[in-house]
């Protein structure tokens, strides 16, 4: 089965971490996606190792495990965009596409001639995404964004880790670049649906997507525990601000999560725990109640978790609805049976290595399909082929162009 986005083809202008996930979930969707890299040097992230992929003789290459993870299904097309005829190549791309994906910094691609407007004067219906750190207004329009200060900026940093005064407390980064994850993510909803708006009236339109915009807007519940209440968040370490109890527990042997979001599963947590005193206890009986006295209940709670094993906790709790799971290690993760199950695993075909694994994507469709036809590209190793069965340049074509140092 081919893709829900079989037959959409994505020029794919970006780099490093919150365009090219977004491209790549276009390319899982089953988009046909061009990315253009400079010459000699590509994809920024193509160079942010260790770790290296190895190839079949088990020595390092110089392909990153960075790249790897946000490039598959792609085609790999050299282009030097300062010259004249570098830009003259994506303009005769941009014809032939349907979406435009850039990350560059904001007015830069306007200085090249690739900006929405003029990109738009060669293809009228061209769905065009600028992703940046700020936006393309605004006073700081023109900043280079990066996903550590976006969660430092966003708010997210102000209420993860430890508390302050806490041993450990003070600000916290996510391990993973979640600004550009999420803003990848919105771009991939924004082009979907402007591709059904183009369906509906045949009108393209320019996209603008900020990292800042982005990650302000996952701040959610905490957001609106600010509005309502007036009362900035802090920092709560591994509590949730609004449920009581959700968080790790201690146990024999390490530590669970249990994450109690209801009434009716406290009431099951203490029946399975031995533990009905605190069900009757007046302190306790409503969530409100619990959050109110957090201080007396969870020092209550460890004493009783820290009596048996994970394991135990785990299954005993699970055959009463009450959540609760390990605490995994990435390696654990991959070793889950439920994980295991759903796929989340892939492995494809690599010319160096043989074979480079990587993590699945996680939409689940009835009807289509989720295409991994395609490892990470080598640097270029789609030029020839981009060229000659897209754009019909001959071989002399090619070579001049080559000589020229534009590909």
């Amino acid at each position: 089965m081919a893709g829900p986005l079989h037959g959409i083809r994505v020029l794919d202008l970006s780099r490093v971490l919150a365009g090219p996930w977004c491209t790549q979930i276009l390319a899982d969707l089953g988009a046909d996606v061009i990315k253009i890299e400079r010459p000699g040097t590509g994809d920024d992230t193509r160079h942010w190792g260790p770790p290296w992929l190895k190839n079949k003789e088990g020595e390092e290459t110089h392909e990153a495990a960075y790249y790897l993870s946000t490039n598959r299904g792609k085609h790999s097309l050299t282009v030097d965009i300062s010259q004249t005829e570098g830009r003259a190549l994506i303009h005769e791309l941009a014809a032939l596409s349907d979406i435009f994906v850039e990350n560059f910094k904001t007015g830069d691609l306007a200085k090249k001639g690739l900006a929405y407007e003029q990109i738009k004067a060669t293809k009228a219906d061209i769905i065009y995404c600028s992703i940046t750190g700020f936006g393309q207004n605004g006073p700081m329009a023109g900043h280079a964004g990066y996903d550590y200060l976006i969660q430092a900026m966003g708010g997210l940093m102000s209420i993860t880790g430890a508390a302050d005064g806490e041993a450990g407390g003070g600000p916290q980064r996510v391990g993973v670049a979640v600004g550009d994850l999420t803003t990848g993510m919105y771009s991939v909803i924004a082009i979907q649906a402007a591709l059904h708006h183009r369906n509906m009236t045949g009108q393209g339109q320019h996209i603008d997507m900020a990292l800042l915009d982005s990650q302000v807007s996952w701040l959610v519940n905490q957001a609106s525990n600010y509005f309502v209440s007036g009362e900035c968040p802090q920092r709560s370490g591994a509590q949730h601000p609004n449920l009581t109890p959700y968080q790790p527990f201690p146990t024999k042997d390490g530590h669970v999560i249990i994450a109690i979001g209801n009434d009716g599963q406290f009431q099951r947590f203490c029946e399975a725990a031995d533990c009905l005193y605190l069900a009757v206890d007046a302190r306790y009986g409503t969530n409100p109640d619990r959050n109110a006295n957090r201080s007396s209940l969870i020092p209550e709670m460890e004493k009783i978790t820290a009596t048996r094993s994970s394991r135990q906790w785990i299954r005993t709790l699970q055959k009463v609805a009450v959540p609760c799971g390990p605490i995994n290690t990435i390696e654990q993760v991959f070793d889950d049976p439920q994980v295991q199950h759903r796929g989340m695993k892939i492995e494809m075909e690599h010319p160096l290595s043989g074979k480079v694994a990587g993590v699945a994507n996680p939409i689940k469709f009835s009807e289509t399909a989720i295409e991994y036809g395609k490892a990470p590209p080598l640097l270029g190793e789609d030029t020839n082929r981009v060229l000659e069965e897209i754009l019909g340049k001959s071989e002399s074509e090619i070579q001049s162009l080559r000589e020229k140092k534009i590909i």
